[in-house]
């Protein structure tokens, strides 16, 4: 597990958070934001080595002691970890612990990861992750003992917005009265669904996306990619880990997205309903979490399209297959389109959320475009 010399690039946060473990200035609660794939993760695993390491050193953890060891493995007894998860059983909630196999060989596999990665190591099919409320039980539980090794008690809470509302409620407490020696490490992708009175109760620490030469040389390094194709692929990722990966080799995932994309366009400007009906049905069957990521997905294609227009390469944020299909898509979404469909698209993610029958949410979509891409 990572050190911070593995986590790329935030040098300025990483020397931040060293200086405040070492003069004993580190909040009780850290919430880490930040686009998907800067680094969010990574650099909490990082905290949590150093801080349980026995032998800290100036800048690092000293990877040799028995807390060092345990961290390699992701067992050490004083860091706790809670996540989103799926209920196993009808009529109990499940807890992460039950999902630990699951959660250490994602992050040996794949450090920077996100929440679609997750769903597909647990299975979770059409349900919706989430941190249940008897969650909240087993971290006062963990909390309330002592530390095993005499240190620090961690607790790492990856995607809190994902906590239902009585769980929220019941961590609030917690925060506003932690346990000695306990420090709460919150990694968010969207803390504006977190409650105002959680965020006040931690130090905000937002995490800016990666600079393209940072990037686009652990891509040279990583994947021995050369350097103009290196650069090129940092360009398009926005400061984004992620994304460089997807970009250098479409996810499954990803291609999916892009497959329903062109499908959904080209059968709307063919004004084929009896397809485009067909193609709702199939959307439908993905999963909210999926739908909502498909939408944002969308989001983007329209904006690189739109940009694709106006013939400045340096704008375009598109891989190679994108970028084939923007050479004769991109004039269909213009100054006469380009907000109303970016906010059909809102709208329909807005209804995924509130779980509004995604067969009439994709259908009522899918017959609206047809009218703009006339326009």
């Amino acid at each position: 597990m990572p050190f911070f010399r593995d986590v790329l690039g935030q040098e300025t946060v990483k020397q931040q958070l060293i200086h405040d473990i070492r003069h004993g200035k580190l909040a009780h609660a850290l919430l880490l934001t930040g686009t998907a794939g800067c680094g969010k993760l990574p650099l909490a695993l990082a905290v949590s080595r150093y801080l349980l390491c026995n032998h800290p050193q100036a800048d690092d953890a000293c990877g040799e002691c028995p807390s060092c060891v345990m961290m390699n493995k992701l067992t050490h007894p004083d860091l706790h970890f809670v996540f989103p998860i799926i209920k196993r059983k009808a009529g109990r909630d499940s807890v992460c612990d039950d999902f630990l196999p699951q959660w250490r060989e994602m992050l040996h596999r794949q450090l920077y990861t996100d929440l679609s990665v997750w769903m597909n190591m647990i299975e979770a099919g059409n349900q919706q992750p989430q941190i249940y409320v008897r969650e909240s039980d087993e971290i006062q539980r963990k909390l309330s003992l002592k530390s095993s090794l005499g240190g620090y008690k961690i607790m790492l809470i990856w995607l809190p917005e994902k906590m239902n509302a009585e769980c929220a409620n019941k961590l609030l407490k917690l925060l506003e009265e932690p346990p000695q020696h306990t420090v709460f490490l919150l990694v968010s992708e969207d803390p504006s669904q977190l409650l105002p009175t959680i965020v006040s109760r931690t130090q905000r620490i937002n995490l800016r996306p990666l600079d393209e030469s940072t990037l686009a040389g652990y891509l040279e390094q990583r994947y021995m990619l050369p350097q103009t194709d290196a650069q090129d692929i940092a360009r398009r990722s926005a400061g984004s880990l992620l994304r460089a990966m997807e970009n250098i080799r479409l996810s499954e995932e990803q291609r999916n997205y892009f497959e329903l994309f062109i499908t959904l366009m080209r059968t709307a400007y063919r004004r084929d309903v009896r397809n485009l009906k067909a193609w709702s049905e199939q959307v439908a069957a993905i999963g909210r979490e999926r739908q909502k990521s498909f939408l944002e997905y969308c989001q983007r294609m329209l904006r690189e399209n739109f940009m694709y227009n106006f013939r400045l390469p340096q704008m375009v944020y598109l891989n190679a297959d994108e970028s084939q299909f923007a050479s004769r898509f991109a004039p269909y979404i213009n100054e006469r389109n380009i907000l109303s469909i970016s906010a059909l698209m809102e709208e329909a993610q807005i209804h995924v959320e509130q779980n509004v029958n995604p067969k009439m949410i994709f259908f009522d979509l899918a017959l609206r475009i047809i009218v703009e891409l006339k326009q």
